[in-house]
This record gives structure tokens, sequence and C-alpha cells, in this order.
């Protein structure tokens, strides 16, 4: 039942845009005994179908500027294939800290942002 709960919640935060992977990989981390590869990919896979139906919606409500959206979309082609390569040769402990470390850095990140923000609107 968890990890069903735990699919829903992905799916929410993907749907939004944030990011799935940031519920999922710490929740299949801490329910399953696999490898940080293993739900790395996990995460990847179940990514698809959540950006599927997230990219109907924001189409359908005329949110994607196609001009700004196909440089990225090829450059992050590039950088999928790099980063997994790399993924595949890294250790899965140091894998899990280093994604450890990136959730740190965003969170820290989004706090500093979000009180600059709030400097601006004051």
């Amino acid at each position: 039942m968890y990890i069903f709960i735990l699919g829903l919640l992905a799916g929410v935060i993907g749907g939004m845009g944030i990011g799935g992977g940031t519920i999922l990989i710490p929740g299949l981390i801490f329910l399953t005994g696999f490898k940080q590869q293993t739900i790395q990919s996990i995460n990847l896979l179940s990514f698809i179908p959540v950006a599927v139906v997230a990219l109907f919606i924001h189409i359908k409500n005329k949110n994607i500027l196609l001009r700004l959206t196909l440089p990225i979309v090829l450059c992050g082609l590039v950088g999928a294939w790099v980063g997994s390569k790399l993924a595949v040769n890294i250790e899965s402990s140091n894998l899990r800290r280093l994604f450890g470390l990136f959730l740190l850095i965003m969170g820290i990140y989004e706090l500093i942002y979000k009180d600059k923000e709030t400097d601006k609107e004051k």
C-alpha cells in the first residue's frame, strides 16, 4: 500500500512540474532495498506516463513555448546520455550521497530564493 501512495504523491508532484523524483527516490530508498541505480531507473520509467499526461494538459492550456523547448530537449537528451553513463559507473552508495547532496543544495537554494522574492515584493 505504501508503494501505491508513494506513486500517487510522486505523480501529483511530477504533474505540477516540480519533479516526482524528489518524492519517489527517497521513498523507494526507505521502502525497498534496491540499489540507487535501480531506484533512479524506476523513477525515470515512472516519469514517462506522468510527463505525457502533464504535457497534454499544458499543451491544451497553451503553456508550451516550442521555440524555447527544442534546444532544451536536444541538450537534455545529450545530458541524459552522459548522466546515465556516469550513473551506471558510480558506486550505488556514492550515487545516493550525490543525490542527497543535490536535494540539500536545491532546498537551500529554494529557501534563499524565496527570501529574495519576498524582499522584492516589499
